[in-house]
């Protein structure tokens, strides 16, 4: 799936706006919730297309469905060669995953405007993986969610379920269950929006060249 704007060619994750205003953030929708194709923004490809991840020459899907949107935030990026300075492990190399809690799905390649709820710091192969925990401005739930308290309050069962879904899903492939930072607890949203603006500036940096760009695609 390609992007365009005015009949050119755009990247999803390097021209589209991070924020469009105070306190709330783009989000990308790569996966709709209760489907299960691994589609994700191809970092390695001319302008970032969604597509869908291949493994040992498959088409790659989940053994199961996921039970929210999954997808990005543009104009961010965790960089691999950045140490967690409480965490001690370094970023995956890909820009900052969100998961959507709404109660409707989103198409691939739709956008929303999210607020940060909260965030988890899962910890993948050694590998720092953020997953914010977001909602869609206009879903019915937004207005009740401010913080991640609000989600465990009023949405019983959610976080603990995106934790245990990440924990787990690939296990089915022989890999080892993912482990969670910070006692594997979902941090609010003040440290959300610091997460963002932290991998909102490993982004400039590696769109400016001053990182190693690992064979992502920027221009």
């Amino acid at each position: 799936m390609f992007f365009t704007d005015n009949s050119a060619d755009i990247s999803p994750w390097h021209d589209l706006p991070l924020s469009s205003a105070p306190g709330t953030y783009n989000f990308l929708n790569e996966i709709p919730k209760m489907t299960k194709k691994k589609m994700e923004v191809a970092t390695k490809e001319a302008k970032n297309p969604i597509a869908q991840d291949i493994k040992k020459g498959k088409l790659r899907e989940y053994h199961g469905p996921i039970f929210w949107n999954y997808g990005c935030l543009p104009q961010t990026w965790e960089d691999p060669a950045v140490t967690h300075p409480s965490l001690g492990v370094l970023g995956d190399g890909d820009p900052i995953d969100a998961v959507e809690i709404g109660s409707e799905p989103l198409l691939t390649g739709a956008l929303a405007v999210v607020k940060p709820l909260g965030v988890l710091a899962m910890i993948d192969e050694g590998e720092l993986d953020w997953k914010l925990i977001v909602v869609n401005v206009d879903d019915p739930l937004a207005a009740s969610l401010h913080d991640i308290a609000d989600v465990e309050a009023k949405c019983e069962g959610v976080v603990s379920g995106i934790r245990e879904w990440f924990r787990w899903y690939k296990t089915p492939d022989g890999k080892p269950i993912n482990a969670f930072g910070f006692d594997e607890a979902a941090l609010d949203a003040a440290t959300a929006v610091e997460v963002i603006e932290e991998t909102h500036s490993q982004w400039k940096f590696l769109i400016a060249g001053e990182t190693d760009q690992g064979g992502m695609w920027t221009q």
